[in-house]
Order: structure tokens, then C-alpha cells, then sequence
């Protein structure tokens, strides 16, 4: 199926022609970055982590947001995701392999990421990320690739495919989870310190992922003959507004505990996020953009008229998708260095070293999705309606029954 990839419109290959570009500005940016070392970032001493492992934050939960189509489908049989379920796991894909080049960006000497698998620290949080990644990828790839070949053959997917995607169901969870953990596991960060951490990471997630995936079947549907289908665009709809609501309910719980207990480790770092502390409110403005876009997204999809008007859903899930990045891929992680261990705020800035090497990863991952997305979009344009029956006839197949519906 690959070769069908290497088929396209002048518009096509002038899309791949502008991601490599992209791409290539950031090889030499991050050239520049390993020859001169990680003084060229704006990470210090007191900000040891900064925009790339902010990026990493977020893209492994767009990854962890497939579960909102997967489960549904496959446990529950609806059947409306059948169409933008290959998008949702080719989309974990590239994420996931995003958000792994953003690890390596972030080391000084990226070779030192073999320390993890010879010698393995098991109390360390990170090392299970390790496992759960890489494992994620490899799930979503096979059974994503699997299926969709099944569906180009018109035959239904080996048995082993599904097997793989029930896996992949508590796994998308627990490695989002995991992730969660690093931060919520780390003593003398107050901000992190929360037992909502993991929670706020899943639904967060959940809510990216359904946005997302508004967009890019809105823009395939523009581009391409594909269709996602209106009970999907629906459904993603409501995933994506109580996702918002549940999100904006845990932001409310954390302020008032915050506020209201006045403890100095928790209070500071809001103070300065709200309101700056002695003239340094750096992140102040993309924090109440934050707070702001998650309000507007749930009054926009809350109105009766937003979801039967594509233009207004679009614009409110871009929305909830700048709120959602601000928070995770931006303010999550610098701000918890802020105050510092000695109470002295040290403001970071991203150096214009990481914004091109992160343009440069994120155009990596573009380009990836967009090759898988090609493939999708073809062969699901050449499927005969004979076999879309045969597969809602495999998806509704009970676990355990050994029989195949011809």
C-alpha cells in the first residue's frame, strides 16, 4: 500500500516539498544546537526542562487520545468511527514518533538515551514511558496497517489485528498516565504535585484528540473525497465539549485548593501565573489565554446552532486546541520551576534555536501523518459499500466467537 503514497497532485507533492524544507531548517539548527550545546536554549540551571519536553507532554497525549475512537468502535460497536478509526491510529503514530525526537532534542548528547535500556531504573517513572512509547507506536502501526490492508483485499482483518487494538486500549491510559506520574512524582515541584495530574493529562487528552480530529477530517473532507461521516463529526463533538467541561471543572478544583489553603509551594507559582510576582509575569498573558480559550470553546459548543454549522465547529475546536496546547505544550512544565528552590523567579524564554528545531520536528511528524493519511484516504476511496458491510459485520463480531461472517 505504500505506493500509493508516491501518487499525487501538484498540490501533494508541493505540501511534502514544504515540509522538507522545514525539515531541513531544523537538521542544521539542531546541528548548531549539538555543536555549541544547550546554553543556545533558553533552559538553565533553575529551568532544566523547557519547550521540547512541553511538546513531548502534549503530543503523547494526543497519542493516548485514540482510545476515544478505538474504544467506542470496538468495544461498544460504533460503527460511525469505522472510517476515522485508521486516522485516529495513524495520527498516535506520528505523534508518538514526535514526541520521542523532542526527547532526543532536549539531551545535550543524544546518545545518552541508551542509558535507559542498559541500566534500567525501575523506580524511575521515565523508564516506563520507555516501554510504553515505543510499545504504543508498534501496536497502532501494525494493527492500524493490518486492517487497513485487510480492507483494501476486501477480506475481513486477521483475528490477531483486534486482539491488538484491545491491548491498545488500557495501554493508551497507562502510558498517558505514566506520564502523568513523572511530574505528579516529583518531590519540591508544588505545581505538579497534585492527585488530579493523571486525571487532567487523560481528559485533556481526550479532548486535543477529539479536536484534532475534527480539523483533520474537516480538511480531508475539503481536500479529498473522503468523507468521516456526520453521526462521527457529531459524536467527537460531544467527546470533545464534556471533555472541556470535566478539564475546566479539575482547573477550578486546583484554584480553589490553591487559593484557599494558602500554602506557599502551591500558591506562588499561580500567584505568578495569575498576576506576576514583582514585575515578572512572562507566562501571566498565556495563562489567562489558556483559561480564556477553554471558557469560549465550551460557551461556543455549547450553543444549539455551533455543531450543525461546520465553519462555528471548526473555530471553536481551533480554539479548545490553542487552550489545551498553551496549557500542556507551553505553561506545564517551565512554570513549575518558578518560583525557584530559593524562592528567586527566573523567567524562561524558548531561544529561537528551539522554536526552529521544534517547527522542524512538528513539520517531521506532519509530513509522516500526511503519507499515512494518503494511504487512508486511497484506499478507502477504492473500497466497494460490499466491503464496508463485511467490515461492520467483523466489528460487530463478539470477543471469543470463531467464526468469520463471509
Amino acid at each position: 500500500m505504500i505506493e500509493k503514497a508516491l501518487h499525487g497532485g501538484k498540490g501533494y507533492w508541493t505540501w511534502v516539498l514544504i515540509l522538507l524544507g522545514i525539515i531541513g531548517a531544523c537538521v542544521f539548527a539542531y546541528l548548531y544546537q549539538l555543536r555549541q550545546g544547550l546554553w543556545v536554549t533558553g533552559m538553565s540551571r533553575d529551568v532544566s526542562w523547557g519547550f521540547y519536553i512541553s511538546q513531548f507532554t502534549f503530543l503523547v497525549g494526543v497519542a493516548a487520545s485514540v482510545l476515544i475512537v478505538v474504544l467506542p468502535l470496538y468495544v461498544h460497536n460504533y460503527q460511525a468511527f469505522g472510517r476515522i478509526a485508521c486516522l485516529a491510529q495513524f495520527l498516535a503514530v506520528g505523534a508518538l514518533i514526535m514526541s520521542l525526537t523532542f526527547i532526543f532534542s532536549d539531551l545535550g548528547m543524544p546518545m545518552r538515551i541508551f542509558n535507559v535500556p542498559l541500566n534500567p531504573t525501575p523506580g524511575s517513572m521515565l523508564f516506563y514511558d520507555t516501554i510504553f512509547i515505543p510499545g504504543f507506536i508498534l501496536i497502532n502501526l501494525v494493527a492500524g496497517w493490518a486492517v487497513l490492508g485487510a480492507e483494501k483485499r476486501e477480506v475481513p482483518p486477521p483475528r490477531w489485528a483486534k486482539a491488538l487494538i484491545y491491548i491498545s486500549i488500557p495501554w493508551a491510559a497507562l502510558m498517558h498516565t505514566v506520564t502523568a506520574f513523572i511530574y505528579a512524582g516529583t518531590p519540591g515541584r508544588g505545581f505538579w504535585m497534585t492527585a488530579i495530574m493523571a486525571p487532567r493529562f487523560l481528559v485533556t487528552a481526550f479532548a486535543a484528540g477529539a479536536a484534532l480530529l475534527i480539523l483533520l477530517s474537516a480538511l480531508l473532507k475539503a481536500i479529498t473525497s473522503f468523507d468521516p461521516g456526520e453521526k462521527a463529526t457529531q459524536k467527537l463533538t460531544t467527546i470533545l465539549f464534556y471533555s472541556l467541561i470535566i478539564d475546566a471543572f479539575f482547573l477550578g478544583v486546583e484554584y480553589f485548593t490553591t487559593f484557599y489553603s494558602h500554602i506557599p509551594d502551591y500558591t506562588e507559582t499561580f500567584r505568578y501565573l495569575f498576576f506576576g510576582i514583582n514585575g515578572n509575569n512572562a507566562l501571566a498573558p498565556w495563562y489567562w489565554a489558556m483559561n480564556a480559550a477553554i471558557f469560549i470553546a465550551i460557551l461556543l459548543l455549547a450553543l444549539p446552532g455551533v455543531r450543525s454549522s461546520h465553519p462555528r465547529l471548526l473555530g471553536a475546536s481551533a480554539v479548545a486546541i490553542i487552550g489545551l496546547w498553551i496549557d500542556k505544550g507551553f505553561i506545564l512544565v517551565p512554570a513549575a520551576f518558578i518560583p525557584n528552590v530559593f524562592g528567586t523567579i527566573m523567567e524562561y524564554p524558548p531561544t529561537w534555536v528551539e522554536l526552529v528545531i521544534s517547527i522542524g520536528i512538528y513539520a517531521m511528524g506532519t509530513l509522516i501523518i500526511t503519507i499515512f493519511y494518503k494511504i487512508v484516504v486511497s484506499v478507502k476511496s477504492s473500497v466497494s459499500h460490499g466491503a464496508m458491510e463485511l467490515f461492520i459485520s467483523w466489528h460487530n463480531r463478539k470477543p471469543g466467537l470463531g467464526k468469520r461472517h463471509s
